[in-house]
C-alpha cells in the first residue's frame, strides 16, 4: 500500500497547497488556485430516451424511486445523496415511429418513439405519458433546466415519410421546414401547458454526420448548409410566436467534428461554420441561437492520450470564438475504446464507472465543457449505456443502479450550476485525476482514483488561506457516495474510487 500524506504549507492567499509526501518516491504536491478560473457549469443532464416512454407508467413506488435516483437533492439519515440531482433533463419529443409499428421499418419498439402530432394534424397531448411523467417528476424533485430535442422531424414532414431516412440523405425537404419550425413552437407551448415545464433549450437535430439509413432508430442526417436552413427557419418562428427557449446547435457525433475538416463532406468545422461571421452557414447572430456548440464524446476517449490531445484541440478551436461555450450533450461507453474498456455488455460495478470518470475529467478539465450530458438514464439493454437498467418489461419490473450512476453524482451532485473550474495541479501519477470547481465561497474537489492502492491525505490549512473541508463522499465498490466526515483534516481516498470532498472558503 502506498501511503501518501499531505500539510497545506502556508502561501499567496490565491493558493492553495497540499504537499502529499510519499516515502519511496518523494514528495507530491496538489495545487489549487480559486483565482485562476476557467469556463462556468450550465448543467448536468441525462436524457428520457427511450426507456422512460414505458417506465414512465411502471408501478408508482418503482418510479418514483428511480426519480429520486436521478434527481433528487436530498439525503439519507447518515448525510449520504439519495440521488446525483441532475440539474438538467432531456426529453426526446418523438417523430411518430411508434404509431407507424412495425410498418416504421424500425423493429425493436423501445428504440422508436410516439408523436404528439396526428397523421390529420391535429395533436394529442395524452401521448408521450410516460415521458411527460419523468418530466414532472424531476421538476418536482428541483430540476431547473429542460431540453427539449428531436432525432428525426414528425414522419408527417419526412421526405420518405419514416422516421429514418434513406441513403443517408437528409429527410426533410426545405418547403418542411416551417412546418418543422411550427411543429416545435406547438410542442413547446402544449408540454408547457401539461406539465408546466419549459423548455429552455431546443436541440432540432441529432449527430448529423451519421447516414441513419438502417432503421436501428429514429434519426436523421443533415450537412451544416441544412442545418443552418433549418435553425434559420425555427429562429424566425420563434421571434414570430414570442418562443424565448434557446436553440442548441451542433450535437455532433464526435468531437472532431467541431474543429476538422471531417471524413463526411459539408459536415464538419462545424465550430467556424456556424459561428464565423465569414461563413456562408453563419448562424450564431440569431437571436433564439445559444451561444454553444454541442458535441458527443463517442470514439475520442482511448487511448488517453489522444482523448487529451483531441480535447486540447477543441478547446482551442472553441476558444477563437468570442463568448462560445462548449457542452459535452451526449455519451455512454461505446466501442473497443482503444482495448482500455468493451462498451458491450453490462457493468455495474467501477469498471465501467473509473472509466466515465476518466472522460467526465478530460471534458470538463481539459475540453472545458460547461456542460456535461450522458446518453439514457435508463437502459433495459446489454451495453454500457444506462446509469440505471431495468427490466424489458413495458408495464412492470425490476431497476438496478450502476456505479456509473453514482460517479456521475460525484460531479453532478456537487458541481451545481453556476460553478467556476478553478486551477488545480498536482505532482501525483497522472493517472489520478483531480479538478476543483467553487461558487461564491463553496469548494468542490473531485479525485479519480483508478489504482489499488489508497490514498492517505492529511489536510491543514495555513493562516494565509482559510479554507474549511465539511465532507467528502465516496463512490467505490462498497460504496455510492457515501458521506464521510473529515476528522481532523485527514482524508483518506479508497483505491478504485471517486470521491468528492467540499469545503468553504
Amino acid at each position: 500500500m502506498l501511503i501518501f500524506r499531505s500539510t497545506i504549507k502556508t502561501v499567496a492567499p490565491a493558493l492553495m497547497v497540499l504537499a502529499l509526501s510519499m516515502s519511496a518516491f518523494g514528495q507530491i504536491t496538489i495545487t489549487i488556485n480559486p483565482a485562476k478560473t476557467y469556463q462556468t457549469i450550465d448543467n448536468f443532464a441525462a436524457s428520457d430516451a427511450w426507456a422512460c416512454q414505458f417506465v414512465g407508467n411502471w408501478p408508482d413506488a418503482k418510479k418514483n424511486k428511480i426519480a429520486d435516483l436521478l434527481f433528487s437533492n436530498g439525503t439519507d439519515a447518515d448525510g449520504s445523496p439519495k440521488g446525483i440531482g441532475l440539474s438538467m433533463w432531456r426529453f426526446n419529443i418523438g417523430a411518430g415511429s411508434t404509431e407507424q409499428g412495425i410498418a416504421s421499418g424500425i423493429k425493436d419498439e423501445w428504440r422508436r418513439a410516439e408523436s404528439f402530432l396526428n397523421a390529420d394534424g391535429s395533436y394529442d397531448w395524452k401521448k408521450q405519458a410516460g415521458q411527460v411523467w419523468f418530466l414532472k417528476a424531476a421538476k418536482t424533485r428541483g430540476v431547473q433546466k429542460f431540453l427539449g430535442f428531436t432525432n428525426s422531424p414528425p414522419v408527417k414532414f419526412t421526405i420518405d415519410g419514416q422516421a429514418y431516412a434513406s441513403l443517408g440523405k437528409v429527410n426533410i425537404a426545405p418547403n418542411h421546414y416551417d412546418d418543422f419550425a411550427s411543429y416545435l413552437t406547438t410542442v413547446i407551448k402544449g408540454i408547457e401547458k401539461i406539465s408546466k415545464v419549459k423548455f429552455d433549450y431546443i436541440s432540432p437535430v441529432n449527430e448529423p454526420q451519421w447516414d441513419w439509413s438502417d432503421g436501428g432508430q429514429e434519426g436523421c442526417p443533415y450537412t451544416n448548409a441544412e442545418i443552418a436552413g433549418v435553425v434559420k427557419a425555427i429562429n424566425k418562428t420563434f421571434v414570430r410566436d414570442n418562443i424565448d427557449s434557446k436553440i442548441i446547435i451542433g450535437e455532433a457525433g464526435a468531437i472532431d467534428y467541431l474543429y476538422l475538416k471531417s471524413d463526411k463532406p459539408g459536415k464538419g468545422y462545424q465550430v467556424d461554420d456556424f459561428f464565423k461571421p465569414t461563413s456562408t452557414n453563419y448562424i450564431g447572430n440569431l437571436a433564439n441561437v445559444a451561444h454553444t456548440i454541442t458535441a458527443h464524446s463517442y470514439f475520442t476517449t482511448s487511448p488517453m492520450k489522444s482523448s487529451i490531445k483531441d480535447r486540447t484541440a477543441l478547446a482551442d478551436c472553441v476558444a477563437k470564438i468570442n463568448g462560445l461555450n462548449f457542452w459535452e450533450s451526449e455519451y455512454c461507453i461505446l466501442g473497443d475504446n482503444s482495448g482500455d474498456i468493451d462498451g458491450n455488455r453490462r457493468d455495474l460495478g467501477m469498471d465501467a464507472a473509473l472509466y466515465l470518470a476518466s472522460v467526465i475529467h478530460n471534458d470538463l478539465a481539459v475540453a472545458n465543457a460547461s456542460a456535461w450530458q450522458w446518453w439514457t438514464a435508463i437502459s433495459a439493454y446489454d451495453y454500457k449505456d444506462g446509469l440505471i437498467y431495468v427490466d424489458k418489461n413495458k408495464t412492470d419490473g425490476n431497476f438496478y443502479a450502476s456505479k456509473m450512476l453514482w460517479v456521475l453524482g460525484n460531479y453532478s451532485r456537487f458541481i451545481r450550476p453556476g460553478a467556476v473550474r478553478i486551477a488545480v495541479s498536482s505532482s501525483a501519477d497522472n493517472r489520478v485525476l483531480i479538478s476543483a470547481y467553487k461558487k461564491d465561497r463553496n469548494v468542490v474537489l473531485v479525485i479519480v482514483n483508478p489504482e489499488t492502492n489508497n490514498l492517505d491525505i492529511d489536510l491543514n490549512t495555513g493562516s494565509a488561506f482559510k479554507l474549511k473541508y465539511d465532507k467528502m463522499y465516496v463512490t467505490s465498490s462498497t460504496a455510492d457516495l457515501k458521506a464521510e466526515k473529515i476528522s481532523a483534516g485527514k482524508i483518506m481516498v479508497p483505491g478504485r474510487s471517486v470521491v468528492t470532498i467540499v469545503g468553504r472558503l
